[in-house]
């Protein structure tokens, strides 16, 4: 028979001491007896759980307890916290995985809301209290103690179990024993079951009874789906009579002398008689370069050290140390802690941020926990990915938006080299807003209502205990769209008593400028270029920073270029675009979408919901990127190449990798093709310009036939833990040259019919026919092969975007999606000339006062035929969406080739990171896959394209003037009325390809996408002309 040792029931009462600095274990006494008052109670938040701590490597032994459990589905009214196993004998019963999600598993329903609450207009509880009734899933497993934890309880050791996630409320047993009560799920909840493990039993029982609703779901508003259960780990935790309870270390980082200085204080709990300590600091490699030993003589530890030319930490540089500490006792127990730490030195220095001595901007992203299929349950798969995705598109930070992340992903940035904004689990927005967002202060939570103190502090004091040894956690965030109040002051002083050395951020505080000192930072969320630069220039006390901008949703982040554009200014400290990825979650097939798809909110009868609002991602849900990401990386790429006759110009702002691994590719494109390539050593250094000289090809510099281009790329040249080796970090291009081109007129062996009905143009096998009745032209075929079936038809519309919609462009200009589509052709003339035959249509356009479109056919001697649209602007309308030509062809076009800017779509505010080539893609492949159909695939600057069929037969398009281009499997008004994709043929049964040849498009925006428009100067002026020129020919 074994005998255990019993803990001295150390556990927090029930509220958390939240005036204390130290980590302490409260030995105040267990509460033994659940009560279900404790949903309602905004200062019960933690029964029986232990203060939070560090998340320190350990030799001491731990049990997962991931994998099957059972699930019992209740409801609040009908779970007994007296026997909650009687959940049980109900029949709802499930097995499930651990960790999971409990909507992903599809045992409660997935609902979407942004700032409403998931209850409003069902019940209209009166905070803090919870709906009446909700969900209750009852979780069970059984398990076996690991050999190692039944050791360490045989001598005289403790176990704990340990919830890593879980929302949003939990009554915990242990082989009968109630051990706790827990909320704020997304730091770690431990408790001391000891006690509860103390007979003989071989075989252990766990039930956990989660509820869907407490009072906490008033702090956890978060613009989300709302997702339920054990989503992270659940683990036993074994630790020795002594052992390191808490370890805080810091690395500080002198950028003048290159000596860092590591601080250590560890609290050791336990017995400290015959107890030593060692501890050590090592090199990657394992080299030791500090050593410490000698007696454990009090419960906080101290040690100091001062290290000479130690490599700093930084994203492009991210140089991690290991520290470890050796307990060893004088029973011949031991245990052994490590923790990874990062010498560096953030501060804000006269309202600009440093690191390491250097300015640093934030060129980051806001980050939900997501995946399409799990839901908030994220493997370490997810995690790499979304990490090296950002540093592929240049983003250099992210701010855990809007609670702590699991600590594995705090890991992958230190090792990776991202920077974080670390955020509490705290949002409030419907507490406060209404519908316009009309602010209602009164009823904001928590506000300077008292009652709530206790549990924003500990949420606050959890996320610091835990994570505070991350070099990557730069700035501590006191939570998202909370208002102001006292509770945000207690809050800051906590954070800051806990950290002197980290900034803390709260955006909130500009609802209510009392409460102004609650944040060191001035941060504003979707404010706008121009009061952003209005600050700037206003002597600013505080540093600038954007936690949320350009709303990724849809076709959007149009215009990024005019914040990044502020980085001019010293207190412009970047910002977050918001977010990272859709969140769109699978749906199982249904009767219409013939298989599973992306579905977004109120695809799963929740009501309310808030739409396809939950896709505003820069990468897909599926985490391929947006088109949008093309200017991400762009604008936020830390080295910015132009290159010029003599040399390529070298701006860095900060290098993402050592400079022996970086190179530049220089290249001259004669008409978008690479006509020479030569790579050279890099020459950058943060902060300051560079050139390399560069001996372009006098041949090509001197051609006068094609459009030359200088084109300079910033490559990776060997693998890194984020990409392998050859990865384009950034590309600058210049118009060296283009060819003048002459008018001249066509030659060729064509015949030309004016028939009474239509004109005629036949040369061999191939001829064209217009009709003087249809408006245009009606056929031009290649031996018996149609390429044209229809005339093209004016377009002044698009399918509008998320942005569009949300700001109100389609009511705006209503006038505009009729104008075209349905012009009407009142007028027809032919004009016979040597060698050619002109025939223009008059059109009116619909519903405009006397506005009239030339569309005019000029029939070649050469077989060509010259296309021009002349609009000839017009006053009192709103700005045009867009002007050209939509033309169905045959649905056996398939095939886009273009000498333009891609190779993925581009818009007038959003051409950055977009470069002249020459590029193809299928029609399918047009089609950018956003949550709900809308404008897509649209390439400005095209000097020319191809649209052919598999036998690479069909229609070449030269461009005489401006030309933007798109080949689709759907007309713009049959994506304008889906809303989803399934709710269109599947390309391969479409009855048409849908070729749009435009001469301007307005840009898409993305200040925000509820009320902000597009930028004047990317609007398309409805009082200009515009003039679609361009020579189509067949191949």
């Amino acid at each position: 028979m074994r005998k255990r040792g019993y803990s001295d029931g150390r556990a927090s009462s029930l509220h958390r001491n939240v005036a204390h600095s130290e980590v302490t274990v409260s030995r105040t006494a267990l509460i033994n007896t659940p009560n279900p008052a404790w949903l309602h109670d905004p200062q019960a938040f933690a029964v029986n759980r232990l203060s939070a701590r560090s998340t320190h490597r350990s030799t001491a032994p731990s049990q997962s307890l991931d994998g099957t459990w059972e699930v019992a589905l209740t409801s609040g009214t009908r779970v007994s916290l007296g026997s909650p196993t009687d959940a049980f004998d109900q029949g709802d019963v499930h097995s499930i995985p651990v960790p999971s999600t409990l909507e992903t598993q599809g045992l409660w329903p997935p609902a979407y809301v942004n700032i409403q609450m998931p209850w409003d207009g069902h019940e209209d509880p009166q905070a803090p209290a919870a709906p009446s009734d909700c969900r209750v899933a009852v979780y069970r497993r059984s398990f076996n103690l690991d050999e190692a934890v039944a050791q360490t309880l045989d001598a005289r050791g403790s176990v704990r179990v340990r919830f890593d996630g879980f929302a949003t409320a939990l009554y915990i047993w242990v082989d009968g024993t109630f051990v706790g009560y827990c909320e704020d799920g997304y730091t770690a909840s431990e408790f001391d079951i000891t006690g509860a493990l103390a007979d003989d039993r071989e075989q252990h029982d766990i039930v956990v009874v989660c509820y869907e609703y407490s009072s906490a779901s008033w702090l956890e508003d978060q613009d989300s789906w709302r997702f339920h259960g054990l989503f992270r780990s659940v683990s036993l935790v074994a630790l020795p009579a002594t052992h390191v309870e808490n370890l805080a270390a810091r690395a500080d980082y002198d950028a003048a002398t290159g000596e860092g200085t590591l601080t250590v204080a560890a609290h050791i709990e336990g017995a400290l008689e015959n107890t030593t300590i060692t501890a050590e600091l090592s090199e990657s490699d394992g080299q030791v370069i500090w050593h410490h030993d000698g007696p454990a003589s009090a419960q906080r530890l101290n040690l100091d050290a001062k290290l000479a030319d130690v490599q700093p930490w930084s994203a492009g540089s991210p140089s991690l140390y290991t520290l470890t500490l050796t307990l060893e006792d004088g029973d011949g127990g031991v245990e052994r802690v490590t923790q990874r730490v990062g010498f560096r030195r953030f501060e804000i220095v006269d309202s600009v941020f440093t690191l390491n001595g250097q300015r640093l901007i934030f060129r980051g992203s806001n980050r939900h926990e997501f995946n399409a299929r799990t839901g908030r349950t994220m493997s370490m798969e997810d995690m790499i990915t979304d990490v090296k995705l950002c540093k592929q598109l240049n983003i250099n930070a992210i701010r855990t938006s809007h609670y702590p992340n699991d600590t594995r992903f705090l890991d992958l940035c230190d090792e990776y080299g991202l920077y974080v904004i670390d955020e509490a689990n705290l949002e409030t927005h419907g507490s406060w807003c209404t519908p316009g967002d009309i602010p209602t202060p009164a009823t904001a939570i928590p506000g300077s209502k008292m009652e709530w103190e206790g549990a924003c502090v500990d949420r606050l004091e959890s996320m610091v205990r835990q994570d505070y040894n991350h070099p990557s956690v730069l700035i501590w965030s006191l939570g998202n769209e909370s208002f102001g109040g006292e509770v945000f002051r207690s809050m800051y002083h906590r954070s800051h008593e806990l950290d002197p050395a980290r900034p803390v951020h709260y955006e909130g505080m500009t609802w209510d400028r009392e409460f102004d000192d609650t944040s060191d930072i001035e941060s504003r969320m979707y404010a706008l270029p121009d009061a952003i630069e209005e600050y700037l220039r206003d002597n600013p006390t505080k540093p600038y920073l954007s936690c949320e901008y350009m709303h990724s949703m849809g076709n959007s982040v149009g215009g990024l270029q005019l914040y990044t554009a502020l980085e001019r200014y010293p207190a412009y400290g970047g910002g977050f675009i918001w977010d990272l990825v859709d969140q769109a979650l699978y749906h199982e097939a249904t009767a219409g979408s013939g298989g599973e798809f992306l579905a977004y909110g109120g695809d799963f009868g929740d009501r309310p919901c808030d739409w396809e609002f939950s896709c505003d991602g820069i990468l897909f849900a599926d985490r391929t990127p947006k088109p949008q990401a093309q200017a991400v990386k762009a604008l936020y790429a830390p080295v910015m190449l132009t290159p010029n006759a003599e040399e390529i110009r070298v701006n860095a702002v900060a290098l993402p990798a050592a400079l022996s691994d970086l190179r530049i590719r220089a290249r001259v494109l004669a008409d978008g093709e690479v006509a020479w390539e030569e790579m050279y050593e890099a020459v950058a250094a943060p902060g300051e310009e560079g050139a390399v000289a560069v001996g372009w090809p006098s041949d090509l510099l001197a051609d006068t036939q094609h459009e030359i281009i200088l084109e300079a790329a910033l490559v990776l040249a060997s693998d890194t833990p984020w990409c392998e080796a050859g990865h384009v970090v950034s590309v600058g291009q210049t118009i060296y040259s283009r060819p003048e081109v002459a008018d001249t007129a066509p030659v060729g062996g064509v015949s030309f019919t004016v028939g009474r009905w239509n004109i005629g143009m036949r040369e061999g096998d191939n001829e064209a026919l217009l009709s003087r009745t249809a408006g245009g032209i009606v056929q031009w075929k290649r031996g018996e092969t149609a390429m044209v079936a229809r005339p093209p038809r004016l377009t002044t519309f698009r399918p509008l975007t998320d942005n569009d919609r949300g700001c109100g462009h389609g009511f705006d200009r209503a006038c505009w999606t009729t104008a075209g589509a349905y012009a009407r052709c009142v007028g027809t003339r032919v004009e016979e000339g040597p060698g050619s035959v002109v025939v223009t249509y008059e059109y009116k356009l619909a519903g405009l006062d006397e506005v009239i479109v030339p569309v005019r056919y000029e029939l070649r001697a050469d077989g060509t035929i010259r296309l021009t649209a002349t609009y000839p602007g017009a006053q009192g309308f709103p700005t045009m969406p867009c002007f050209g030509v939509e033309w169905a062809l045959p649905a056996s076009i398939d095939h886009l080739r273009f000498y333009g800017l891609g190779p993925v779509e581009a818009y007038a505010d959003r051409l950055d990171g977009a470069t002249l080539g020459v590029w193809e893609a299928s029609a399918a492949e047009g089609i950018a896959p956003y949550a709900v159909p809308q404008e897509c695939g649209y390439h400005p600057g095209t000097r020319w394209c191809e649209v052919t069929d598999a036998e690479g037969h069909g229609l070449r398009v030269d461009a005489h003037g401006e030309l933007g281009v798109s080949l689709l499997p759907y007309a713009s008004a049959q994506i304008e009325q889906a809303a989803h994709w399934w709710e269109l043929p599947a390309p391969e049964e479409r009855a048409a390809t849908y070729l749009r040849l435009l001469t301007a498009q307005m840009g898409v925006g993305g200040d925000d996408s509820w009320g902000s428009p597009v930028h004047d100067e990317f609007h398309v002026d409805a009082s200009s002309t515009q003039v679609l020129d361009v020579t189509l020919s067949l191949i």
